[in-house]
């Protein structure tokens, strides 16, 4: 199977120059783009293309160190401008061994059409391929969609890249946890353990002779919620239900058994603590950037 060139793009209102210093400043060009922790230029040698080297941080105290050359640029007389790229690592952990791109920057009204193009070879052979395939590319790919979003706010709305992915980031923490919290109580206390204070909560509530089927079914339902923290792409939805669910459930627990106010980590103290959880991701919501505003397939520029 032969993989496609990564393509991204997105149009960002601010002036070219701007965009062209923020991309082309080494300094500038780090603080916004995921895929590097650092971009340092070389003494320009005479004559002969900008180097670099960069760096990614990947965790765990490791790091893909590699090379770059700014292989020419080119400013058409209708101002668009494009810069050509050749990079590669000497790592035999990186999955990328050597590859070459562009950038496009095409004026459009107040704005910019900002767009690049990449491609690469990698390493380990067969198994290098199906990897990158089906999890570093995809991978690379959203992450230069998230970069290029970060760079229009910044830009547009003057938030620092920095803060824009401290949101980025604790908004999917908190997607996680919730994810985290709705399986293990969906799973743990109602189908593997069948826990007595879930039955006896339930007893209270419903009078019924066997409601054994129905915290099975209260289980699986939980599941199905923590799963769409994971898959489900508009979270927003998600904890705007949260925010009625929540009073529910602590509402219920307590009627089914008010002697469970005495208890340590209660209903009540455990759904308020979920509550302010959620009332702070749907404040965060609206402002978290995202890789979907970017275009992923090339379209028909005639200038490219």
């Amino acid at each position: 199977m032969k993989s496609k060139p990564i393509y991204v793009e997105i149009p960002i209102e601010a002036d070219i120059d701007r965009l062209w210093e923020a991309s082309q400043d080494p300094k500038l060009h780090e603080q916004w783009d995921l895929r590097f922790s650092s971009i340092t230029y070389l003494p320009k040698q005479e004559n002969e293309p900008q180097a670099f080297t960069y760096k990614t941080n990947i965790g765990f105290g490791l790091a893909i160190e590699g090379w770059g050359k700014s292989v020419g640029s080119f400013h058409a007389e209708d101002d668009s401008r494009t810069s050509s790229l050749h990079f590669g690592t000497d790592q035999s952990l990186s999955i990328i061994r050597e590859g070459r791109g562009y950038w496009k920057y095409i004026p459009k009204g107040d704005g910019v059409t900002f767009l690049t193009q990449y491609d690469y070879k990698v390493n380990f052979g067969g198994l290098g391929q199906f990897f990158d395939i089906f999890v570093f590319r995809p991978m690379i790919g959203w992450a230069t969609a998230l970069s290029f979003d970060v760079l229009k706010r910044w830009l547009e709305k003057g938030e620092s890249p920095a803060s824009q992915y401290i949101r980025f980031f604790s908004y999917w923490l908190i997607a996680f946890l919730f994810a985290f919290i709705w399986i293990y109580h969906g799973a743990v206390p109602k189908l593997v353990a069948m826990h007595p204070e879930e039955v006896a909560m339930v007893d209270s509530l419903l009078s019924m002779n066997d409601n054994t089927w129905l915290i099975q079914t209260i289980g699986v339902l939980e599941i199905a919620f923590g799963a769409l923290w994971l898959l489900y792409r508009k979270k927003r939805h998600l904890l705007m239900l949260q925010l009625i669910t929540f009073p529910i459930l602590t509402l219920s627990a307590l009627l089914a058994e008010p002697s469970y106010l005495t208890h340590p980590f209660n209903p009540l103290t455990f759904n308020v603590a979920l509550f302010v959880v959620t009332v702070i991701g749907l404040l965060m919501s609206k402002q978290v950037p995202t890789a979907t505003s970017c275009k992923r397939k090339r379209g028909n520029h005639d200038d490219l």
